[in-house]
């Protein structure tokens, strides 16, 4: 392991090394790869939401629904976390997308109000909420930046 030290490798393992060369990196190569994800995905949720509120009866529907209800909230969640480790986000990103889901669909089927409909509409909601949510934590870091900048 070129760059780690002696004492980093009596350890067992660097923390440095571990950041440093992570396959999970914030360099220029894996911004172009999550836009690239981003343009993959975006159209097949939009593609899955519209399928379900326009109720066409195709295969497509089986694939495309179930990738905007668990993407969105999902990715709505990671994104609040954009500033911490990457796989905290993406696993905080999947437990909210399961839980969301799972207590939207345990509320529609405990007040028999079972509607694919309503539940693409209410996770779109759940997840444009987040989102906002994410732009207004972003704005305040900014302020927060500014303002402390020339307090010393």
């Amino acid at each position: 392991m070129p760059g780690v030290g002696i004492d980093a490798l009596r350890s067992g393992w660097s923390h440095e090394y571990a950041i440093n060369h992570s396959i999970i990196s914030r360099e220029s190569g894996m911004s172009i790869n999550r836009g690239a994800l981003r343009w993959a995905i975006v159209p097949a949720c939009a593609t899955g939401a519209l399928i379900a509120l326009a109720d066409v009866d195709t295969p497509l529907r089986m694939i495309f629904t179930p990738l905007f209800l668990l993407s969105v909230p999902g990715i709505a969640a990671a994104g609040l976390l954009r500033d911490r480790d990457p796989l905290i986000a993406l696993s905080v990103g999947v437990a909210a997308s399961f839980l969301s889901n799972v207590l939207l669909a345990t509320a529609m089927s405990s007040f028999d109000a079972w509607s694919p409909r309503a539940g693409v509409v209410t996770i779109a909601a759940l997840g444009g909420f987040i989102y906002a949510l994410s732009l207004l934590h972003r704005g305040s870091e900014s302020v927060q930046t500014e303002q402390g900048a020339g307090s010393r």
